[in-house]
């Protein structure tokens, strides 16, 4: 993976509001300029021009263009020459060769249509797939079901499986996984159980659909402090010795070590280094 992902707190931003471009980057750590379910039919051409006439830092901003196979795919494409964005994320995404005719572009594959799912072990392989999202409001529809979670909020099992495949093709791959969005703005508790659960099976980063959400997200991925220098104190020790040994009573084998290179990595991306 030649990117390396800026930050834990990704937002979507409708591409015909050019005028929350810059609000969207200054709130998140990536901004994901959406071409595709963001915009009415009747508004994406002015949304192009939009996006060739606001530019905003490459390095953080993702264009979600349209779907494949379709015209409004084409004139994304089209519009996409006239700018200096270079990663885009591809809806409804359902072989490797979808990715492999954006040759020049990074890809990451948003996975939400049963097709998808079934396709995304094969998509992420190729070269140029750089990443992998989920989403489950368009699996539902397209399963013909109507809810993705239970009363309680918490995801049905065919959402449950789709995310668990999505972040295992990913990181079979070496790329990095995002986690959907959570579509109850006003339920930060929930975001924040959410996120919680991202974090703790691996996923890299969570994408937001309001700014208040970045917060509540990048608390989510920000280790504690004790945790940390728990991390620092294992990392320090593991020049001293060869194989398996113990360190502050437990018990510590390459994978114990990975995941305080882990905990320090992500330390480091939450910025200011430590949750409260």
């Amino acid at each position: 993976m030649s990117w390396e992902i800026p930050g834990p707190g990704w937002l979507f931003c409708p591409a015909d509001r050019p005028e929350r471009y810059g609000k969207a980057l200054a709130a998140a750590d990536v901004v994901i300029i959406d071409l595709e379910d963001g915009v009415a039919e009747a508004d994406k051409a002015a949304a192009r021009t939009a996006l060739i006439e606001t530019p905003l830092d490459p390095e953080r901003t993702v264009i979600r263009v349209n779907a494949a196979g379709t015209l409004e795919h084409m004139l994304d494409l089209d519009a996409l020459v006239r700018t200096e964005y270079r990663r885009i994320m591809l809806p409804k995404c359902e072989s490797a060769e979808q990715i492999t005719r954006l040759a020049e572009y990074e890809v990451i594959a948003l996975v939400e249509s049963p097709l998808g799912a079934l396709a995304v072990g094969r998509a992420v392989m190729v070269r140029n797939a750089i990443g992998v999202m989920w989403g489950a409001e368009d699996l539902l529809a397209a399963l013909g079901g109507n809810s993705s979670r239970h009363a309680d909020g918490g995801y049905r099992d065919v959402a449950l499986h789709v995310r668990s495949q999505s972040l295992l093709a990913a990181k079979a791959y070496g790329k990095f996984a995002l986690d959907s969005v959570f579509l109850n703005i006003p339920d930060l508790d929930g975001l924040a159980a959410e996120s919680q659960d991202a974090v703790a099976i691996g996923f890299d980063a969570k994408v937001a659909i309001h700014p208040s959400q970045v917060p509540v997200i990048r608390r989510a991925y920000a280790p504690p402090r004790a945790q940390v220098e728990w991390a620092q104190r294992l990392l320090a020790e593991v020049p001293n010795h060869r194989g398996v040994f113990t360190f502050e009573n437990r018990m510590v084998d390459m994978p114990v070590i990975r995941q305080a290179e882990r905990i320090v990595q992500r330390a480091d991306n939450a910025g200011a280094g430590f949750a409260s």
